[in-house]
């Protein structure tokens, strides 16, 4: 039994539910796992081992009483800005380095109320600013497939985390990317859902019109279940979906003959690797010969190569306003050896915020600032509405668009660190969707020099079924679900 760590949260919620093994003895061998490939991989802030035995022993309880859910007993791990109860909630930075918080955040009581087992918070980006969990004051994530490369960011210790096996199933979050890109880098599966299918209330705020809360797992099966347990309505945030949700593991075995798929020619631009070129020319080959969709490469979306530029001032904005509030006083890391008040917040800030996240402050704080608000933030705000519509009228025509998910696999730590553009140009394919608050998801489809490459589904809002249904029949297709990184490299 001490390799249960290898399975997916499906199967081992059938294991458990034939009584072949129990929650507690799952929980162990995932928490030896963690002890044995954690210094190489740093995929966790903080392991709740304790908290993670007594759940798995009350997941036990359920399981016999029969009124276990499909998440009961299920290790996961939860990226560090969702806020837990009495669990350190740093959100990957130093001024909330002690930070414990007093209540629970939406998705961790959803998690809770199904009986899922936290294993611990998951490295990240400071305040998920970031594509290669780099930006973290708790030092760097590595990635399982070779620990001398990042992992993706800013998810990427939940990526990491189940890729290597030191959790079945994670939760991450996403404002530009930092699901689906780690999702592509690690090889496992990461969904982005519409903005307002997951409540954000007890997120830390990064960019507030963007963020989003979804699923990580190794096959697109337990992203289904893990949604169904997160997605519906929160009437603490006011931007959640009042309608009721659909069952999405419902759309799983439906075939997709006859899916009209979208392919944008300007996401096949210079700058994508020849393998990840070749990989998706696979996939696309898959989906229309295997599978029986409908492929379309070219489908137009002309403002595609303005996103990045939008991303890039909404954003940083939103987080320049969403980052006063770590002044000191009320709550997190507080430098008080100035001479006075203002003295003292300007050091706490100085002091506490890494250079990121000070950069993207910076560039929101302009973009806001007086004679520059028109020509940048309501410009690049106009631009976003135009993105969207291009969206929307590809969605007449098509029921999804498919696309790389990054234009190269893993690269090595350090490689891009003094070069930001580089490093904002991993998201190029994955901020577009975001800025129009679409769902995406990332699904495995092949490697590329020995390293995993990943392919793109983007629906229409509110269609995460149909992402679902498209995602499995394509794992299904091509037969790289469940891969567990054996955890290694040249690093």
């Amino acid at each position: 039994m001490s390799d249960l760590w290898r399975l997916t949260g499906h199967e081992a919620h059938e294991g458990l539910r034939r009584r072949e093994f129990t929650a507690v003895e799952l929980t162990e061998s995932v928490l030896t796992r963690v002890l044995e490939v954690e210094p190489q991989v740093h995929a966790y802030i903080t392991v709740t081992a304790d908290v993670a035995l007594e759940q798995a022993r009350e997941a036990d309880a359920k399981y016999a009483s029969g009124t276990a859910t499909p998440l009961a007993g299920i290790p996961v791990a939860v990226k560090d800005l969702i806020v837990t109860k009495g669990v350190r909630t740093t959100a990957g930075s130093r001024i909330l380095e002690n930070f414990v918080p007093p209540y629970d955040s939406h998705v961790y009581e959803q998690l809770r109320r199904a009986g899922a087992v936290m294993v611990g918070k998951a490295n990240m980006d400071e305040f998920a600013m970031g594509s290669s969990t780099e930006h973290s004051a708790f030092g760097p994530t590595s990635n399982p497939w070779d620990i001398s490369l990042v992992p993706g960011g800013s998810s990427g210790g939940s990526a990491a985390a189940v890729a290597a096996g030191e959790a079945l199933v994670a939760l991450g979050s996403d404002t530009g990317g930092s699901i689906r890109q780690p999702a592509a880098f690690c090889g496992v599966v990461g969904l982005d859902p519409t903005y307002g299918r997951v409540s954000r209330f007890g997120i830390v705020a990064f960019g507030s019109s963007l963020d989003q809360v979804g699923p990580i797992g190794r096959d697109v099966e337990d992203v289904a279940v893990m949604l169904d347990c997160i997605a519906g309505h929160d009437p603490r945030d006011a931007t959640s979906n009042p309608e009721p949700k659909p069952d999405f593991r419902n759309y799983l075995a439906r075939g997709i003959e006859g899916m009209r798929i979208g392919v944008p020619k300007e996401y096949f631009v210079e700058g994508m690797e020849p393998g990840v070129r070749a990989r998706i020319d696979e996939s696309l080959r898959i989906l229309e010969q295997d599978l029986g969709c409908t492929v379309d490469r070219e489908l137009s979306l002309p403002s595609t190569e303005h996103a990045l530029a939008v991303y890039y001032i909404i954003a940083p904005s939103e987080a320049s306003a969403n980052l006063a509030r770590y002044d000191g006083v009320k709550y997190g890391f507080s430098d008080r050896t100035g001479n006075s008040m203002w003295q003292n917040m300007e050091d706490t800030r100085q002091g506490g915020f890494g250079v990121e996240v000070k950069r993207r402050i910076m560039l929101g704080t302009y973009a806001l600032s007086a004679g520059y608000y028109d020509a940048y933030y309501v410009k690049a705000q106009k631009v976003r509405t135009l993105i969207n519509r291009e969206f929307q009228a590809a969605f007449e025509r098509y029921d999804l668009i498919v696309t790389p998910t990054a234009p190269t696999v893993a690269f090595p730590i350090g490689a891009k660190l003094d070069d930001p553009y580089a490093m904002y140009l991993n998201d190029i394919y994955t901020i577009p969707a975001s800025v129009a608050g679409l769902p995406a998801i990332s699904v495995p489809c092949g490697e590329s020099e020995g390293l995993p490459v990943g392919v793109q589904f983007i629906g229409n809002f509110w269609q995460e079924g149909k992402l679902l249904q498209a995602a499995y029949a394509f794992e299904t297709a091509v037969g790289w679900a469940n891969r567990v990184a054996e955890v290694g490299g040249s690093g």
